[in-house]
């Protein structure tokens, strides 16, 4: 699969910004508010693509490890912005982070975790890096909980998604791909069990753009 994602790296930012008519800025500006970065804080933002959302982060002055398991993303992330002192690109897998135990302050990840073969694994694997006390922010794809807009939603995503990505995109089959995934992912309460599952603590999420998108959060327990 990362081939795929190595594929569309050049134009990945543009053709979200197209696909999701401008809301992917509304989502990280949310998502960078949720994590709350500080000067000397060490954050992990796996999933980071071409390090849009590492950018963000690291204007608080917070250490960020932008992490991805595509090839392609991290070089175009690097190309971009690699001399940032407080941006480190780093290629990953998500259920077999190269980190230590307890190393990140905070950790994220955004529109990855349903890119992942074993999720749960990868919510573990998070856990396991993050300190004590730590904090988790996820954002991901959902399910508006209005069956209106839904049905709304889903004639976008299955009538005109495909259409505008054939347009935008330098592979149309990848944004087929990010359809389905959306479709088969689990709603808010089901990836909210999951985080519980996996150890985290304080899980609480809410709605972004009616639910296309929601943000979720959780703590690792103080010993």
């Amino acid at each position: 699969m990362s081939g795929m994602f190595d594929e569309v790296a050049p134009g990945y930012d543009r053709t979200n910004t197209v696909l999701s008519m401008g809301n992917d800025r509304l989502w990280r500006v949310a998502t960078t508010r949720a994590v709350a970065p500080r000067q000397g804080q060490r954050i992990l933002d796996l999933a980071a693509g071409t390090g849009a959302s590492s950018i963000a982060l690291a204007k608080s002055g917070a250490d960020v490890v932008a992490a991805d398991f595509s090839p392609g993303m991290i070089a175009e992330g690097e190309r971009r912005h690699g001399g940032i002192p407080n941006v480190t690109f780093v290629q990953a897998d998500a259920t077999d982070l190269p980190f230590g135990d307890g190393e990140f302050d905070t950790v994220t990840m955004s529109f990855g975790l349903r890119n992942v073969n074993d999720p749960k694994k990868a919510l573990g694997e998070l856990l396991r890096v993050t300190r004590a006390g730590g904090r988790l922010v996820i954002c991901e794809f959902s399910h508006p909980p209005s069956s209106t807009f839904n049905g709304l939603y889903r004639f976008y995503n299955d009538r005109v998604l495909p259409v505008v990505a054939k347009t935008v995109s330098s592979n149309a089959d990848a944004y087929d791909y990010l359809n389905e995934s959306i479709r088969d992912w689990p709603d808010q309460r089901t990836l909210s069990s999951w985080i519980r599952e996996t150890g985290w603590t304080d899980v609480a999420y809410r709605n972004l753009s009616f639910g296309i998108v929601a943000l979720h959060r959780a703590r690792k327990p103080a010993p």
